[in-house]
């Protein structure tokens, strides 16, 4: 499996994706017009190890819902991808069996290193 769920409008992604040079044999997925599917999300939290590492906590929803001031299971992550599409760390680059989820720049090198 080759695809990466980024968000069109932000830049970051944009600019991360530029720096990628990504192949043409992956599928770039505007995750605002098409959510991350379960069967895609669940490949991606067991090569990732839980859901909670594709989990993005910058989402705005994330604490005006309060979901910051509750514990969390791996099924409310999961629950929570599913539902909003903000809630999924992006961007997301799905690579055989290796996964990199956001934009830190260790996360954003390992990915690039991962297309060479």
């Amino acid at each position: 499996m080759k695809k990466i769920y980024q968000l069109n409008t932000c830049a970051t992604c944009q600019r991360i994706l530029k720096e990628w040079k990504v192949p043409k044999d992956f599928e770039i997925i505007n995750i605002k017009e098409s959510n991350i599917s379960a069967a895609d999300l669940d490949y991606a939290a067991k090569q990732a190890g839980s859901y909670e590492a594709l989990f993005s906590r910058k989402a705005i929803k994330f604490r005006t819902e309060g979901w910051n001031q509750k514990d969390l299971t791996e099924k409310d992550y999961r629950k929570l991808i599913l539902s909003e599409y903000t809630f999924l760390k992006r961007p997301v680059m799905i690579n055989g069996q290796s996964v990199f989820a956001g934009n830190s720049k260790v996360v954003v090198q390992e990915a690039k290193n991962s297309l060479k």
